[in-house]
C-alpha cells in the first residue's frame, strides 16, 4: 500500500504542447478579435477615417499584435508547463484526502 500511495504522489500531470499550442491559438483569436474591434472603433470615431481605412488600420494592427503576441505566448506557457509548483490537481483529489482523513480520524 505505501508504494501505491508514493506513485500517486509523485504523478504530475503536464499540458502537452499541442494542448499548449491550442491554448495560444485560441486566447490570441479572441485577444486579437478584441484589439481589432478598439482600433476601428478608435480610427472610425476619433481619426474620423473612412470604414475601409478603419478596417486597414484595425486588420494591420490585429495582425501584426496576433503573430508577435502569439510566439510570446507560447513560450511563456511552455516555460509554465515545466514548473511544478501548484500542480496537485487529479481526478476526485479531494474527495479521496477527505475520505482517508475520516477513516483514519474514525479508527484512531
Amino acid at each position: 500500500m505505501p508504494n501505491e500511495q508514493k506513485a500517486e504522489v509523485e504523478t504530475v500531470f503536464r499540458d502537452s504542447p499541442q494542448r499548449s499550442l491550442l491554448k495560444t491559438i485560441t486566447y490570441r483569436l479572441f485577444a486579437s478579435g478584441a484589439m481589432f474591434a478598439a482600433v476601428f472603433i478608435y480610427s472610425h470615431e476619433f481619426q474620423k477615417a473612412t470604414i475601409i481605412e478603419s478596417i486597414g488600420n484595425a486588420g494591420f494592427i490585429a495582425i501584426l499584435e496576433f503573430g508577435i503576441k502569439l510566439v510570446i505566448y507560447y513560450i511563456h506557457e511552455r516555460i509554465w508547463s515545466g514548473i511544478n509548483w501548484g500542480r496537485y490537481w487529479r481526478r476526485h483529489y479531494w474527495a479521496r484526502r477527505a475520505w482517508k482523513r475520516a477513516y483514519r480520524k474514525a479508527h484512531k
